[in-house]
């Protein structure tokens, strides 16, 4: 299992969230993680979900 972190923030800039998530690749993490955000309620928030070299994986703004 990889690590990826998941950040959503508000519009002023507040973090909400910053957790680190599991999956096994990138393209699970895409899925697995698009999931994650809209279980969670942030699928309107900014929100970012990077792999562990910075590679953005999701992003939302």
């Amino acid at each position: 299992m990889k690590t990826y972190r998941f950040t959503a923030f508000e519009k002023s800039g507040k973090t909400l969230f910053d957790e680190a998530w599991e999956f096994a690749d990138d393209v699970t993490a895409k899925t697995k993680g698009q999931q994650q955000v809209e279980e969670k309620g942030l699928a309107d928030q900014t929100h970012r979900l990077v792999n562990s070299a910075g590679k953005l994986i999701l992003f939302h703004s």
